[in-house]
């Protein structure tokens, strides 16, 4: 199953619903990607990996704080969901769809 796409993502945050942009592309079995929220211009992930439907990354943002997200997930056609790290604020689900 392929990941490459622009995914509109969601992640239900102690903050309430956050919105961000991912961009995932595989070139030569190699996953890499952006991830932006708002009208931010698109920052690179980090540690992206991807086996068969299961994907994973990290993003780095500043606002409200700086702190490193890492999300893991499953890609089931055109959706892909899971949970992502709040580094100290614990775990929150997100949810997506490929636009």
């Amino acid at each position: 199953m392929s990941v490459d796409g622009t995914w509109k993502l969601t992640v239900n945050t102690p903050m309430g619903a956050q919105e961000s942009t991912l961009v995932l592309s595989t070139a030569g079995g190699t996953l890499s990607g952006t991830q932006s929220a708002g009208h931010g211009e698109g920052k690179p992930i980090d540690d992206p990996t991807v086996n068969g439907n299961d994907v994973s990354w990290k993003a780095s943002i500043t606002k409200p704080m700086s702190m490193t997200l890492t999300f893991s997930g499953t890609v089931n056609g055109d959706s892909l969901s899971g949970s992502v790290k709040l580094g100290m604020f614990g775990s929150a689900s997100f949810t997506g769809v490929r636009a």
